[in-house]
């Protein structure tokens, strides 16, 4: 396998039985295997998708002092502006060669939380900024439950199980920005190995090259989807909530190379969190003799603030 496996969701949506059976069956093995796939006919259109990067380009194309009053104090990170280099993978030292923006959940009426969450940051000087990108973070919502619901088959779960946790869950879509390289960066890479702490992350822009994913063979592969898919691949927390039977993989951003250090990188992840109270328990269904249990108890809420203190973006 040198590329990541390409499925279709319109398999899934179909009305064909043995059309929904064969996506569940292709997602839940490449995500035994390794834990990345290339996701067609989600539901971003192609203008939204369009309309996106113009806006996200338009925010980081803002003087650095305009920027730097959207980094908000107190926030752990969670939303709005995070400058350059702040961030850095679990156990490393050097910061990643990106700035970024976070946008988070806007929960509905009913939806009965346990916890508040902050609310967005509204940016002044671009009109159509935070419109667009809410409605870009509500389309990667809705392609994420169908995907979770097709994992729950492939588990054994009745179909909607993930339903309640990931609608109104503590979900950040990031839009990042990898600025041209412009001398020999010091032991940094555009993003370090790492596995993703969530459910599952949903990416747009990893076409643009530079994504690698670590295959169960120790070798780097290049993650190639075409234009008009999606990279989603599963987050520790669901490996942690199956017991190892779905994989996070580790993946990494590398540095182009040196003829095109002048170019910027743009991408879009779409970290799906259920709410902070999901329990991520090992599941019966994934325990058995040969499988004994990997993990103490934990809720989501609890992981999620360890792994924000191991990565640098909260304090202990």
């Amino acid at each position: 396998m040198n590329n990541i496996p390409s499925v279709d969701l319109a398999d899934f949506l179909s009305d064909d039985p043995k059309r929904k059976e064969k996506f569940v069956n292709e997602i839940g093995k490449a995500y035994e295997e390794i834990g990345f796939v290339a996701l067609k006919n989600h539901f971003l259109s192609d203008e939204l998708v369009e309309e996106l990067y113009k806006e996200v380009k338009s925010f980081f194309d803002l003087p650095v002092d305009i920027k730097q009053k959207y980094e908000i104090e107190g926030l752990a990170g969670q939303r709005g502006y995070i400058s350059f280099g702040k961030e850095h993978a679990k156990g490393k030292k050097e910061g990643d060669l990106k700035e970024f923006w976070h946008f988070g959940q806007e929960p509905s009426e009913d939806a009965n939380l346990i916890e508040e969450y902050p609310p967005n940051v509204q940016v002044e000087e671009l009109k159509d900024f935070n419109h667009v990108g809410m409605e870009a973070y509500r389309m990667l919502e809705k392609t994420g439950i169908y995907v979770l619901r097709a994992l729950a088959i492939y588990i054994g779960l009745e179909e909607h199980y993930f339903d309640h946790w990931a609608s109104n869950g503590n979900s950040i879509l990031r839009p990042i920005h990898y600025p041209p390289i412009e001398t020999e960066p010091k032991g940094a890479v555009r993003a370090g190995e790492h596995g993703d702490i969530n459910l599952i992350t949903l990416l747009m822009g990893a076409s643009t090259g530079g994504l690698q994913v670590l295959r169960k063979d120790g070798e780097w592969i290049d993650a190639i989807p075409q234009e008009d898919e999606l990279v989603i691949n599963v987050g520790d927390m669901l490996e942690r909530h199956t017991n190892n039977k779905l994989r996070s993989t580790i993946h990494r951003v590398i540095n182009p190379p040196k003829e095109e250090w002048h170019k910027p990188r743009y991408s879009i992840p779409f970290f799906m969190h259920p709410r902070s109270d999901m329990r991520l328990d090992c599941l019966e269904e994934c325990i058995d003799e040969d499988h004994p249990k990997q993990y103490e108890d934990i809720t989501a809420g609890e992981f999620l603030h360890q792994r924000l203190v191991e990565i640098g973006l909260a304090k202990k």
